[in-house]
């Protein structure tokens, strides 16, 4: 009787259907398991269909290996290919995004693609580490600092980012560039940025301050290198040597370095892509003493595949042991490159886990 009532729910479950005629769209959506086999395939596997009664559905391929499912001989192949079409279908929506004079719907996307909304979202994600509207706010951003950096006037910048009234502009641009649009073509002219260069055990190391909050925590062992690098952020802002209340806070982050269990609070002026930011925010999450690898940190992000994309944002981070890229380390446990040097990085994990 079992058998027959579970034959009867998979017979009428929409996934069946899906199975049966191995439609490649199902794929990404969900995987069935064979409970005779012992094994599991993707929707468009072209193995031999099982009896319905043996059939178990899973969203995930890791859902089906943790219930004890292996993957089928022919799902290598499968993922392969399969992984190759959502590899090309996201590419042509990434350059229809940027082509595009306005941002497009994801419905839109999806249809283009062939897909449902809710499909087309997930392997778009899955594959860029952003949603559709997350890449296509990032492309904004990113054609907007190239054009004023260029020297384009603002109201050039703002209708070839795909902004179509200056009231949506301004309400973006402080979130999209910390500063006023103008502020930013004149390279920071205008804004104020405190900074001071101290000494610690790692070296010299600078801490710059702006209106918005800590900006930049910089390691080395040339104090004027370190300064000439601020200066290449911010060309034209207003670089002030600091005073001495703004050396209290230099000496704050010292001590951080030296004693990590005493904490850092600090308000802190983060500037990246929405991707970027969101890796950032993922490594403060990371408790100190703690390491996470650069696939961990992917897959907390939502973003398994993109494990390149995470070493490059740890490497843009400007803001040393604030947001703490120290602590990400190669899936075997290894180190990997740090900005300010493996050593640095190899003392600072020392430290937390002395502590």
């Amino acid at each position: 009787m079992d058998t027959l009532a579970n034959t009867i729910s998979t017979e009428t479950d929409p996934r069946w259907a899906a199975v049966v005629a191995r439609d490649p769209k199902a794929d990404g959506q969900f995987v069935y398991a064979v409970k005779t086999t012992g094994v599991y395939c993707r929707p468009s596997s072209l193995s031999r269909l099982p009896k319905p009664h043996n059939v178990e559905f899973f969203d995930t391929a890791e859902q089906a290996e943790a219930a004890g499912y292996r993957a089928s001989k022919r799902a290598g192949k499968d993922h392969s290919d399969v992984a190759a079409q959502h590899a090309a279908t996201v590419a042509i929506a990434c350059r229809h995004i940027e082509a595009a004079e306005t941002s497009p719907a994801l419905s839109e996307l999806a249809q283009t693609a062939g897909l449902s909304p809710f499909h087309f979202h997930r392997i778009f994600k899955a594959a860029t580490g952003l949603t559709p509207k997350g890449y296509a706010a990032a492309h904004r951003s990113r054609k907007l600092r190239q054009h004023l950096a260029n020297g384009g006037s603002v109201t050039e910048a703002l209708y070839d980012a795909g902004f179509n009234s200056n009231s949506r502009f301004y309400e973006s641009a402080d979130q999209l560039l910390g500063m006023k649009p103008g502020d930013y073509r004149a390279a920071g002219k205008n804004n104020d940025i405190r900074f001071a260069v101290g000494q610690c055990s790692l070296g010299a190391i600078l801490v710059a301050q702006s209106e918005r909050g800590v900006c930049a925590i910089l390691l080395g062992e040339d104090p004027h290198r370190l300064v000439c690098d601020l200066q290449d952020q911010f060309r034209q802002a207003n670089l002030i040597g600091a005073d001495a209340g703004f050396e209290q806070l230099i000496a704050q982050v010292v001590g951080f370095v030296e004693a990590p269990a005493i904490g850092l609070d600090l308000p802190l002026d983060v500037r990246g892509t929405a991707f970027q930011e969101r890796v950032w925010q993922a490594l403060r999450e990371i408790p100190p003493g703690q390491t996470a690898s650069y696939a961990q940190i992917a897959q907390r992000i939502g973003a398994p595949t993109s494990m390149r994309a995470v070493a490059q944002a740890c490497g843009a981070n400007r803001l040393a042991v604030a947001i703490p890229c120290h602590r990400v380390v190669r899936s075997d446990g290894n180190l990997s490159g740090y900005r300010w040097g493996v050593e640095r990085k190899r003392q600072l994990l020392k430290r937390e886990t002395q502590t």
